[in-house]
């Protein structure tokens, strides 16, 4: 009895065994499916966020069509810059306007590394120009990007707030 009972939980096991090796092979493909998808997706991405800064590195203005009217962006840290901006009109007006007023040249970036899964680019980069007041402005940077439908529509900038600062303080701006 105890040899009949083995017997028939081995082809039990045996048949359970095929029917999970049968989902595997079913199932594996379709989960395969949407990475392959999510590939595609995040290539992109990254080629929307590369192209877009090598046209800034040229002397393009890509922001308006980089990023989305609605756009969250938020810098990290203390002083006058960091918070969270919402829609377009705040961060330019608040973020970019207080420095770029400042500087003589434009800023042009020097990308390091761009990297991308799904719905997020990081990209670190280094920036340099020269401030109205004649002195260079260099900064290092990282930001965080979510996209949607090709437009960046959260994102997160870390770089060297003092700078930002220093360059705020000590230059006058430029008329508009």
């Amino acid at each position: 009895m105890a040899l009949k009972t083995l017997h028939r939980r081995l082809a039990n096991a045996a048949f359970c065994g095929g029917l999970l090796g049968l989902a595997v092979v079913t199932v594996v493909p379709m989960v395969a499916t949407p990475l392959r998808a999510d590939a595609s997706a995040t290539a992109r991405n990254e080629m929307i966020v590369r192209d877009a800064f090598q046209r800034w590195a040229a002397g393009e203005n890509v922001f308006q069509h980089l990023l989305a009217a609605d756009i969250v962006w938020t810098i990290p840290g203390s002083g006058s810059v960091a918070r969270t901006y919402r829609g377009m009109i705040d961060f330019v007006e608040n973020a970019s306007v207080p420095l770029v007023s400042r500087l003589a040249t434009p800023l042009v970036p020097q990308v390091q590394y761009i990297w991308a899964v799904d719905d997020r680019v990081m990209i670190r980069f280094n920036a340099a120009a020269t401030t109205t007041g004649g002195h260079p402005y260099r900064n290092q940077f990282v930001w965080f990007f979510r996209m949607k439908d090709g437009k960046v529509v959260e994102a997160e900038a870390f770089l060297d707030l003092v700078a930002y600062e220093q360059v705020v303080a000590n230059n006058m701006p430029r008329a508009r």
